[in-house]
């Protein structure tokens, strides 16, 4: 079995082609300060915090400001984007999937992302990289990718009667409800533990190999289908803020090819919080 679309390109493509009209390089990282101490030649920088989010609500900036914003770093209609970041492309795989939400064509992740690049030994730069400002074409939303809390609710009906399924990518403790944070990073103020109900927990690094690259499509495929997420069903996955569900969501929809798989970006930081919602809660204290 191969994974159904191309969208993923090696660190040896990108050693080749990096320089290639029409071949753009994107380096989208969590810790965004990782850009400044070496990146690969040709690579611009997308903070995906400062970048994508609008300042004053938790929303994404508009697709008029998405297309400025891509002009900005000098990408043209056409072009081939090349995504890649820190932590096995956690944040890559965020940016490919918001970029896809908002229209954006031609994009790629390179497998195993900076990670690879790094420990291959390849040549990394801290120079900028120059950029020639264009006019980004305007971009229409792809609201099918993205799933919003009512719909995650009237989904649950969908999960207990075999129609849907719901992934909850966490790790167990958090899918349990015994902590409500990712374990090392600081608590975000949710204020219940737990999951959406009907949710199969498959954390999202149980799809990728030590290297940071994606498991083989088989290996994918006995995964999801094994936990019932199979490609029938219409399938929503969640995390924390829909980081490491969009790491899920392009296993699901871009490499097995899955017709219906939407990310829900609002994820356990608005459903722990939100009032009258659901959850499971499978954790006991002794």
């Amino acid at each position: 079995m191969e994974y159904v679309k191309d969208v993923l390109v090696s660190t040896d493509w990108v050693a080749d082609h990096k320089n290639d009209a029409g071949v753009r390089l994107i380096e989208v990282n969590e810790d965004i300060l990782l850009y400044e101490t070496g990146h690969i030649e040709g690579a611009v920088k997308v903070d995906w915090q400062g970048d994508f989010w609008t300042p004053v609500m938790r929303e994404f900036i508009s697709p008029d400001e998405l297309s400025a914003f891509l002009g900005s770093l000098g990408l043209k209609e056409g072009d081939t984007l090349v995504i890649y970041g820190d932590k096995s492309n956690w944040w890559a795989s965020y940016a490919y999937w918001f970029l896809s939400y908002s229209g954006v064509q031609n994009l790629k992740l390179m497998n195993g992302g900076r990670q690879k690049w790094v420990a291959e030994g390849r040549e990394m730069v801290t120079t900028p990289t120059d950029v020639t400002p264009t006019t980004y074409p305007a971009l229409k939303r792809d609201e099918s990718l993205r799933a919003y809390r009512d719909e995650v609710r009237a989904h649950i009906e969908k999960v207990q009667s075999g129609e849907g399924a719901m992934v909850d990518v966490r790790s167990p403790d958090e899918f349990s409800g015994k902590v409500t944070h990712m374990p090392a990073y600081p608590q975000e103020g949710v204020l219940r533990g737990g999951h959406i109900p009907g949710a199969a927990n498959i954390p999202w690094a149980r799809a990728t190999n030590e290297d940071g690259t994606f498991k083989s499509a088989d290996e994918l495929s006995a995964l999801y289908g094994g936990e019932g997420v199979t490609p029938d069903k219409d399938v929503i996955a969640y995390c924390r803020i829909a980081e490491r569900s969009s790491h899920s969501w392009f296993v699901l929809r871009e490499l097995l090819g899955y017709p219906k798989v939407r990310n829900y970006d609002g994820s356990w930081t608005e459903w722990g919080n939100g009032v009258g919602l659901p959850i499971e809660k499978t954790y006991q204290d002794v």
